[in-house]
């Protein structure tokens, strides 16, 4: 059996009436990348407008890990573009998922990761080195902290404290 975001829900319904575990407001993210479905522990990355903590985090060892940014919601600038999504890619991190834009879709549409973002821009982002990493987030309806465990899929994204699947989503 598969470990789809509603087999997890369904699995784990004490958890999503308590808190535990959590589903990210549906209908807010577009999806991007090839990998339609991907899962992995999070780490976590606040800015504003600026990508190089992003770029700088990205360029560590991804071990299968989602880089979650909060990005604010703003919808003035891009905080990935391809650039930095290949780098992903050749880090082996699983994917994002950015409360803020990308730039660039048809290069981020053709690494081997998934991306979840609000929308396309094509105005870069400053470069100011301006944000915090492993914080504690709170985006569209989650508080989502580093370790915590992220699946995605095409019914949605879900985070969780407690739940961790034994086998990942391919």
């Amino acid at each position: 059996m598969s470990l789809l975001t509603s087999n997890v829900c369904d699995t784990h319904e004490k958890e999503l009436a308590s808190g535990e575990l959590q589903v990210l407001t549906p209908g807010v993210f577009q999806s991007f990348g090839q990998k339609r479905i991907f899962s992995g522990r999070v780490v976590t990355v606040k800015v504003l407008e600026d990508n190089v903590l992003l770029r700088r985090t990205v360029n560590e060892p991804g071990n299968g890990r989602i880089l979650v940014v909060d990005g604010g919601g703003s919808l003035r600038t891009a905080l990935v573009g391809g650039e930095v999504a290949k780098l992903a890619e050749t880090q082996g991190w699983a994917g994002f998922v950015i409360f803020g834009c990308i730039r660039d879709v048809d290069e981020i549409n053709d690494c081997a990761i998934g991306v979840r973002a609000l929308a396309p821009c094509p105005v870069r982002s400053k470069k100011n080195g301006v944000g915090e990493k492993n914080v504690v987030i709170n985006i569209v309806g989650a508080t989502i902290r580093p370790g915590d465990f992220c699946w995605v899929d095409n019914d949605g994204i879900l985070v969780s404290t407690s739940v961790v699947p034994k086998k990942p989503l391919s």
